[in-house]
């Protein structure tokens, strides 16, 4: 195919990879990517080879195992008081993304427009332009990055058909809080829209802070798709099984893409998954305190060196702010972290379509600890290099 015909012309490779590579390349520490450099759960991996030894091994219903979907709704009910009907509620999809790809395909069309927070995870418009919409993309502006309602309210028009949603948000680290989805509701009331949110590290916010998922904002449970992975609550971002829960019209109209994208999901990882949900139900309450340890681990030792560490209010990601040290310049600054401190850091720039000047990189904190104590190790030489210059 000629560059002319490309469906996608100017994208080339995610920052992931490329960072990931030039990491591997450069035998630096991987705070770049986002997935953790420890051991999973042994019992987890038991119950995998279980669910193959006992033969399970073919397809999987496409919609996933029943005994899976049953095991979510159990978990949402745990953990939001939600009652989802696992029959013709909730899909398990090949990861989270192929769920945000399904479901952008399946609402959104020609004439149509989606509107993102950037910076917005960069699979988002890629699916927006591939389904024929437009996507709109309104900015969360450093520091604080928080919405600002009036312009969500001042971009929505008779084409607007999606909203896409991230709480909490990847890469700015932040959470949405309850008034921000009463905000939302509001802004599209009485209106044909459908909000998608990406909510895959619901488990992961700090300082006594709750997850405010759309599911459990009335007005916007009848009109959302929410989105949810095991790779990131189980510690096995290769596992690549999700899921979305949805009202059954929304689903329906999911399963449609679906089944002709992956159709189902590995079978014995569904089964292992479910196992493991019912022998540990109270799966996911333990990441708040295990993350935000990791999280002021790395801030307590790169305190007081010139770098700013504002604490990430969720996810496995903290920022870094390098404002006092060096000019905007993320990209560059990331750049350097790479080549002179050997550690792999991503910078926000790339996550907007028009990017403000940033000082800010993002840090993977979902790694052992002495993998954090020899990369705060190596930045603090830097700030110390940089702060001498």
């Amino acid at each position: 195919m000629t560059p002319g015909r490309s469906k996608l012309p100017d994208v080339g490779t995610t920052i992931f990879t490329v960072v990931s590579r030039r990491s591997g390349e450069l035998g630096a520490l991987n705070l770049g990517q986002g997935f953790p450099d420890y051991d999973i759960d042994p019992r987890l991996a038991e119950l995998v080879g279980q669910a193959m030894r006992e033969g399970h091994n073919q397809y999987a219903p496409m919609e996933g195992l029943i005994e899976l979907r049953e095991g979510i709704a159990r978990k949402l009910a745990l953990s939001y008081g939600l009652s989802v009907d696992p029959h013709c509620e909730i899909t398990v999809t090949l990861g989270a993304t192929e769920a945000i790809y399904c479901g952008i395909q399946a609402l959104a069309g020609p004439g149509d427009e989606a509107i993102v927070f950037d910076p917005a995870y960069d699979s988002y418009e890629p699916a927006v332009r591939l389904a024929g919409a437009r996507c709109v993309r309104l900015p969360l502006m450093p520091p604080q990055f928080r919405y600002d309602w009036d312009r969500v309210r001042a971009a929505i028009n008779a084409h607007t058909r999606l909203i896409l949603f991230n709480s909490p948000h990847n890469p700015a680290c932040t959470t949405a809080m309850a008034g921000d989805l009463d905000e939302l509701a509001a802004a599209i009331r009485g209106r044909d829209i459908v909000v998608l949110s990406d909510e895959v590290y619901e488990h992961m916010v700090f300082d006594g802070r709750a997850h405010a998922s759309v599911l459990t904002q009335p007005e916007l449970r009848e009109r959302s798709m929410a989105v949810f992975s095991f790779g990131k609550t189980l510690h096995a971002t290769g596992l690549r099984v999700g899921y979305s829960v949805a009202p059954a019209p929304l689903s329906a109209e999911l399963r449609k893409v679906h089944q002709f994208n992956t159709f189902s999901i590995a079978n014995p990882l569904q089964r292992a998954i479910a196992a493991y949900l019912a022998e540990r139900p109270q799966t996911g309450r333990d990441l708040p305190g295990f993350f935000q340890a990791k999280r002021d681990r790395l801030r307590s030792r790169l305190a007081h060196c010139g770098f700013s560490l504002p604490p990430a209010q969720g996810t496995f990601f903290q920022l870094l702010d390098f404002g006092e040290l060096c000019p905007p310049g993320d990209v560059a600054f990331a750049e350097r972290t790479l080549t002179e401190a050997k550690v792999a850091t991503i910078p926000l720039s790339p996550f907007y379509a028009e990017p403000p000047e940033l000082s800010v990189v993002r840090l993977c904190i979902a790694k052992r600890d002495d993998t954090l104590d020899r990369a705060a190790e190596r930045l603090a030489q830097l700030a110390q290099r940089l702060g001498r210059a």
